[in-house]
């Protein structure tokens, strides 16, 4: 089924008939009876919806996840839109395009990985590392992966296309600061920024619920990843062993110290970079969330208290006379996105 009605074209009044993700489904009792407490998913947002009795006694399981033909009416509480679900058909057997539900990056993932292979083909000069990147990044299992792949569970860049997104600014980052520090040694450096987060596309199983596999709770994306890799370094008979040393300590240590993670912490000045862009491209993208969620686009004004970041985020008044990114209504100008191309 096409889909042709989106949540961010919602508005009170208006009757819809379409297909949404649950993504959350709650029973709860009123006085009159049972009700449906739910939330309508698609890729441009989230809206509340209630089935009331007797409606709501039709259905004896709803949960995240599913799949539903709704149709009802639109209205408002408390200031926020809300459905009034008149009729739900759950979807048994079909399987709706997941990009019409799923958040997604702005910029699509398969320009974003075109964007990393043409760093590769830029900066790496020395052909037995040029190929065995380039042979990972092409290959058939991994490809799909990377292309589908989210960046977390929840914490930033949570969507599909994350994990290419925050590779690419990572790798943007890493490239810049060789440029700044000349010593770097920017081949092995642009490997370890490609490879770093690799094993996130096994350590959650994507779709609509995206949890972690058993793999990732055991082991965690930094041995997945170098599991995964494993097999090609084996292969990669050229490719000198000081290499491969080195791009598995950037791997290994790209979380800093070891109360976030890192089995082992940065021991080259290329690690300690690789650390530092990895960090800076995933705060960035955790205040740019905050930032998108106020209602007003230019400051001053602070976001709500931020978990990860502990604390609120202030969005300042700009200095005038700049390239103002936040006025822009074009994606790859707004603020802290990384830029196409």
């Amino acid at each position: 089924m096409e889909k042709n009605i989106y949540v961010r074209d919602l508005c009170p009044g208006d009757t819809i008939r379409d297909v949404f993700l649950l993504a959350e489904a709650q029973r709860a009792q009123a006085r009159n009876g049972p009700y449906w407490r739910l939330v309508l998913q698609d890729s441009s947002g989230r809206v509340d919806a209630m089935i009331w009795s007797p409606l709501s006694e039709h259905y004896d399981r709803l949960e995240p996840g599913m799949f539903a033909e709704v149709g009802g009416q639109v209205g408002s509480f408390k200031d926020k839109l809300q459905v009034k679900v008149e009729a739900l058909a759950l979807l048994n057997g079909e399987s709706p395009d997941l990009g019409d539900f799923l958040p997604r990056s702005q910029t699509p993932p398969d320009e974003l990985l075109e964007a990393l292979e043409d760093l590769v083909l830029e900066h790496i000069t020395h052909k037995p590392l040029k190929a065995f990147v380039r042979r990972v990044l092409k290959d058939d299992e991994i490809r799909p992966r990377l292309l589908n792949g989210m960046g977390a569970k929840v914490v930033h860049h949570a969507y599909v296309g994350g994990l290419l997104e925050h590779t690419l600014g990572v790798a943007r980052l890493c490239m810049s600061s060789c440029d700044l520090y000349p010593r770097l040694d920017r081949q092995i450096l642009l490997a370890g920024a490609i490879f770093h987060d690799l094993g996130k596309a096994w350590e959650m199983t994507g779709g609509p619920e995206n949890g972690y596999t058993d793999a990732g709770q055991l082991l965690g994306h930094i041995e997945l990843g170098l599991e995964i890799l494993g097999p090609f370094f084996a292969k990669a008979r050229d490719l000198e062993p000081e290499l491969i040393l080195h791009l598995k300590h950037l791997i290994l240590s790209h979380h800093g110290e070891h109360e976030y993670g890192a089995p082992v912490r940065p021991k080259s000045a290329e690690a300690f970079v690789l650390h530092l862009a990895d960090m800076m491209d995933s705060k960035l993208n955790i205040i740019s969330g905050a930032v998108d969620q106020l209602e007003q686009t230019e400051g001053p004004a602070w976001t709500p208290y931020q978990r990860f970041l502990e604390r609120a985020v202030f969005l300042p008044v700009p200095t005038p006379d700049t390239n103002n990114q936040r006025k822009s209504d074009s994606p790859e100008n707004q603020c802290f996105l990384p830029l196409k191309g």
